[in-house]
């Protein structure tokens, strides 16, 4: 966030300046939505509280998406409408979790996991996840981390994740949720980054993401409106809740936030229309030819390790052959967006033990913004080599 306010500061004072910062889609809600949006707004609907986990229509459109993209029977009772992906997170982990737990979570990963955790009284256990475990966490690994430090209470798993874009597979998900079933632990599954994968064949089951409610109905999953429907700033989440929080998780949502957004929510049942979707594919698309392109300029940028990019719009990348006078990531990333104008993450965001010389790049931008920015690292790291 300190870099997009950089990246605000110099594009006022008249900079040029191409931001692979942000995981957020360029385009904004599909067009269903906004028309949904404006006739509720014109018809001066009332827009009071719903209940607090949203309205029937929205938990029914939800329901019926996982038997349409996963196979899954799911009610509408199970699904808990929340104020984005962060709500669900802040509810799952208050409803399932008590202070002092232990909770395990792949490193790199997103750090907003950890912080809400952490802020929550959980005490947090960083899988140290590499190149040769994909990035992503294995039941051999969560072994040593509790033959080493004792049991885990829960295990947070994103796939695709943030920052790597790194995804389990059907058997991969299977194993883990089977290692969490037998260890007394919770599964909490993020898959927000779901529909906005790279496979070879489209039309392999689990194409689009392989939903943990297909391995274990004990496991909370969390998704969202905002990678891609492309309505982050709807404040539009969601999460699957398992039988036994589905109590604790109402009372708790009717406390933390009373209700989420009631507009977002009537307008988002749109998000469920043939034509959003299709909307949506085409997005997909673009980063998919956005993302080849970038794969395709590795080899000029020279850098090191990088993070299988099966899903999401990241590219996490090692930028140590190419760091030059500069000591870590961090300040890499610094000088280039002073010296060419391109704002990228250092890798210590989400990784604070090895992550100082990683970077993590957004496609989100488009091809035209990535194809810019490759062109401008390339001087720079020429110009500090």
């Amino acid at each position: 966030m300190r870099i997009l306010d950089r990246v605000a500061e110099l594009r006022a004072a008249g900079r040029d300046v191409v931001s692979l910062c942000a995981g957020e889609p360029s385009g904004g809600a599909p067009a269903a939505v906004h028309a949904r949006a404006a006739r509720i707004h014109a018809e001066r609907a009332e827009l009071g509280y719903t209940s607090a986990l949203g309205v029937r229509p929205l938990r029914e459109a939800i329901a019926a998406h996982y038997g349409r993209w996963y196979g899954l029977a799911v009610d509408p009772s199970e699904v808990a409408v929340t104020t984005g992906s962060s709500g669900a997170f802040v509810l799952s982990f208050l409803a399932a979790f008590d202070v002092g737990d232990r909770v395990a979570l792949a490193r790199p990963g997103y750090p907003a996991y950890r912080n809400i955790l952490a802020s929550l009284g959980c005490e947090v256990v960083e899988v140290d996840c590499g190149p040769a475990e994909r990035f992503q966490p294995t039941p051999a690994a969560l072994d040593v981390v509790v033959a080493e430090t004792g049991p885990i209470a829960g295990l947070v798993l994103a796939s695709p994740a943030n920052p790597t874009g790194t995804m389990v597979s059907r058997a991969e998900l299977t194993a883990l949720a089977a290692w969490c079933a037998a260890n007394g632990v919770r599964l909490v599954s993020d898959e927000i980054y779901h529909g906005i994968t790279y496979p070879e064949d489209p039309a392999v089951p689990g194409a689009k993401g392989v939903c943990a409610w297909e391995t274990d109905r004990s496991a909370v999953v969390v998704s969202s409106f905002s990678k891609y429907w492309g309505m982050t700033g709807w404040r539009l989440g969601w999460a699957l809740v398992p039988a036994d929080l589905r109590q604790a998780v109402d009372a708790l949502a009717g406390n933390v936030a009373l209700c989420p957004p009631t507009p977002a929510q009537h307008a988002a049942v749109e998000a469920f229309s043939p034509e959003a979707y299709a909307e949506a594919e085409a997005r997909v698309a673009d980063f998919a030819a956005t993302r080849a392109l970038l794969l395709g300029q590795l080899g000029r940028l020279g850098w090191g390790t990088v993070a299988p990019a099966d899903g999401a719009f990241y590219l996490y990348a090692d930028v140590a052959p190419k760091l030059g006078p500069f000591p870590d990531s961090a300040a890499w990333c610094a000088a280039l967006l002073e010296e060419e104008g391109v704002a990228v993450v250092p890798g210590a965001d989400f990784d604070a033990a090895h992550g100082t010389t990683f970077v993590r790049l957004s496609l989100a931008a488009g091809r035209a913004a990535v194809a810019e920015a490759v062109e401008r690292i390339v001087r720079f790291q020429d110009r500090h080599a």
